[in-house]
């Protein structure tokens, strides 16, 4: 994805982006040599979204509420740490969700940059956890309230911020919904990504709903770290290629 939006611009003779595999004992020695290697900065994923914040020199404002960062800079001897998942999010989404009743599933890590994102932009957010105490410990920090037992039509906005259907797990066991309860103009987000919809989102565009899904969540973020990085903005269309491709 990245490397498409170099090739488009005609930076891939001097950037390049690469996957790196780094276990958790090796993250902070890991990321410690970068800069000297003539890294400009990284994008971090799950399991060192909390650590790469812990490590950083500079924390951006968003970061730092949300928790956890998923876009590092190497500058001037310091370690930048910024989170673009949230934003990314919103710049994902249809239309603003302002006044929107809004449904995020979930209450790990990415559910902290949706509610946080949610929140501020003015949606009334509602979150559902298998655990009720992690949702309610999540909204207590971010905003938001507790809910149990949804009432999935109720809703303007849904976001599966879970793992479930990421291993081929049936949503409709897992979650909270039931595939004949979407509607019409409702927008449902499944954070999880592959080949193929979702069978959340399967569900969700046979009855009529709009829906977003991972893949399209991901370009977005990753476009926001494209502009911190090269201070250029980034082409959409040749990262959701990539992305898609």
């Amino acid at each position: 994805m990245h490397n498409a939006a170099l090739a488009e611009l005609g930076m891939a003779g001097e950037w390049g982006y690469e996957a790196i595999d780094v276990a958790p004992g090796g993250f902070e020695q890991r990321l410690g040599a970068m800069p000297r290697q003539g890294f400009a900065g990284a994008n971090v994923t799950v399991p060192h979204k909390g650590a790469a914040l812990a490590i950083a020199d500079l924390l951006s404002e968003t970061a730092r509420e949300i928790g956890a960062a998923n876009t590092l800079t190497f500058a001037g001897g310091e370690i930048g740490a910024d989170n673009t998942d949230a934003a990314g999010l919103l710049n994902a989404l249809p239309a603003s969700p302002a006044g929107k009743r809004a449904l995020v599933l979930g209450a790990g890590g990415a559910a902290r940059a949706v509610v946080w994102a949610l929140v501020r932009a003015g949606a009334e957010v509602e979150v559902w956890n298998r655990t009720e105490l992690r949702s309610r410990n999540l909204c207590e920090e971010l905003g938001g309230r507790p809910v149990p037992g949804p009432d999935q039509g109720a809703y303007g906005l849904i976001v599966n911020s879970t793992a479930v259907g990421l291993r081929g797990e049936d949503p409709f066991e897992e979650l909270p919904l039931a595939a004949g309860a979407f509607a019409p103009g409702q927008v449902v987000m499944d954070m999880v990504y592959g080949a193929e919809p979702t069978r959340l989102l399967a569900a969700a565009r046979e009855a009529g709903a709009a829906v977003v899904d991972g893949i399209e969540i991901l370009v977005q973020q990753g476009a926001l770290s494209f502009r911190i990085w090269t201070g250029r903005e980034a082409p959409l269309d040749a990262m959701r290629a990539a992305a898609r491709g």
